[in-house]
């Protein structure tokens, strides 16, 4: 039988989805700024540069026009869109404050509150997936196979399901790279893939082994363990 996900499930899909593409546009902007230093020949000191240390730097920055304005103007965009994505934030932790899967979600390495909130609304049930390789192959994050007689051919990942579950699994691999849990085959995988190819490959595999881990958690009920990681 085909899951239709129910209109709550719908409405969680639809608010976590708008914050991540607000989330996507402002550092998409964030980018053309520092892009807009370098191009001048301005280096960037600061950690961030669009915190308080950051503003004044910018503030200081003598760029001729029109950049200055369209930095000044892209620099309001971006406190637009922090109001925005906070406003929503706070809808989505008064919505998901009884969602069953966030507390267990929140004990995975990377995974803080909205990413857990994002993954549980894009997951829906998870007894729709017998085993932790269907929810896997469900996140699109699995390599392509062809098959050539008696030769697998692998490419890159399907990219089939939620395209939204598959960007916090891998936003939250981001994070989890440093667990000492995941830390060892993450470098070894980026090193053996090379400087242009290893970091995005090791993201992928690590993504999966949290998918894998997931699903271990939300059938079983229980918190993240090194056990039920893979």
């Amino acid at each position: 039988a085909i899951w239709l996900p129910s209109p709550e499930v719908r409405g969680e899909r639809e608010q976590a989805r708008f914050r991540m593409h607000l989330v996507k546009h402002r550092s998409t902007l964030k980018n053309r700024i520092h892009s807009t230093l370098i191009a001048h020949g301005h280096q960037v000191p600061v950690t961030d540069l669009f915190g308080a240390g950051g503003r004044r730097l910018l503030a200081s920055l003598e760029l001729p026009e029109p950049w200055a304005g369209t930095t000044t103007a892209t620099l309001q965009l971006i406190d637009d869109l922090d109001r925005r994505v906070a406003q929503i934030e706070g809808e989505l932790r008064r919505a998901g404050a009884d969602h069953r899967y966030v507390p267990i979600l929140m004990t995975a390495p990377g995974i803080g509150w909205i990413l857990a909130y994002t993954i549980a609304s894009e997951i829906g049930q998870i007894e729709r997936f017998p085993t932790p390789k269907r929810l896997v192959s469900y996140t699109g994050l699995c390599p392509r196979v062809s098959q050539s007689g008696d030769v697998d051919l692998r490419g890159p990942v399907s990219k089939r399901g939620p395209r939204y579950l598959r960007w916090g699994l891998m936003e939250a691999a981001t994070h989890a790279c440093s667990h000492e849990l995941y830390k060892e085959r993450y470098q070894r995988l980026k090193r053996r893939h090379g400087r242009q190819r290893g970091a995005k490959v090791a993201q992928i595999d690590l993504s999966r082994q949290l998918a894998h881990a997931i699903w271990h958690m939300l059938t079983r009920n229980q918190p993240f363990a090194p056990v039920g990681a893979g």
